[in-house]
């Protein structure tokens, strides 16, 4: 039974990679308990047309004398209130201060704002918040890294339908490391149940002769194709067999039609006489 969880939850990985996006940074898929959960944090949904990603382009945090800066999933845009301060040299300079990171945060030294990278797109790992309780959310960890700094930003994204975009707290868990809070329904996951969802010896019996009808067809077709140059439908091997296909299935379910109309009727509701 395990081995066809882990099969289903590889062929869901599979189907996701298609639709592969630039935030697919921002998915993660986790098998927990018979059940996978999907979370998209960039999602639309009808409420919210870029999922967690500020429509403002960028969150805002303040508390006491620091101020945060930081976009999920995503660079920093600012189309008002950017921020002052200075050493922003490796996160857009001073004239596009905080638009070339995802973390920004400011704090006062000797009466200026000095700001300092905590966060970039390249730098991005998601998680689960808890791993016994995969719908709580997930935790979003940003980081930057240099010569001279070495900080992050962990931001988690509590499931809540209502959705209080707003973070409304800021940790300071180390020198440079902070963590903050939002409440946000990309932070649902789409829960898949796959118990009582396997295939069984029988399915996977017919998917296996499936496969094996499908590569005798295409290598029977190029053969013939490329080496005895047959044109046309004549190019399918056995091509009689699979036209006659239909009316030998016709002709076996009248039969079996025939053989369940002639068999006697049941007289279980009919009465017969009792010999004392």
């Amino acid at each position: 039974m395990k081995i066809k969880k882990w099969v289903f939850l590889a062929l869901c990985l599979f189907l996701k990679s298609l639709n592969f996006s630039v935030y697919a940074v921002c998915e993660l898929s986790v098998m927990h308990r018979d059940h996978l959960y999907n979370f998209s944090l960039t999602q639309p949904t009808l409420k919210h047309p870029h999922g967690v990603l500020s429509e403002d382009g960028f969150y805002k945090v303040a508390v006491n004398e620091t101020l945060l800066w930081f976009q999920l999933c995503d660079q920093m845009l600012f189309n008002h209130d950017p921020p002052r301060c200075f050493g922003c040299e490796d996160c857009g300079g001073s004239l596009h201060c905080g638009m070339k990171c995802s973390a920004l945060v400011a704090s006062s030294n000797g009466g200026y704002d000095v700001c300092k990278t905590i966060g970039k797109t390249s730098n991005l790992d998601i998680t689960l918040i808890d791993k016994e309780d995969p719908p709580k959310g997930v935790s979003v960890k940003m980081s930057a890294s240099g010569s001279k700094i070495n900080c992050s930003l962990s931001v988690s994204v509590l499931c809540d339908l209502n959705g209080n975009l707003a973070p409304y707290s800021l940790d300071k868990l180390g020198t440079c490391d902070y963590a903050t809070v939002l409440r946000h329904p990309s932070g649902c996951a789409k829960i898949i149940s796959i118990r009582g969802r396997g295939w069984g010896w029988f399915g996977t019996l017919i998917i296996i002769l499936l496969c094996l009808l499908g590569g005798y067809l295409l290598a029977g077709t190029v053969y013939r194709f490329v080496f005895l140059g047959v044109r046309g439908l004549e190019v399918v091997p056995n091509m009689d067999f699979w036209l006659s296909l239909p009316q030998r299935s016709k002709s076996l379910l009248g039969s079996l039609l025939r053989r369940l109309r002639s068999r006697p009727r049941s007289s279980q509701n009919s009465y017969s006489p009792m010999n004392y």
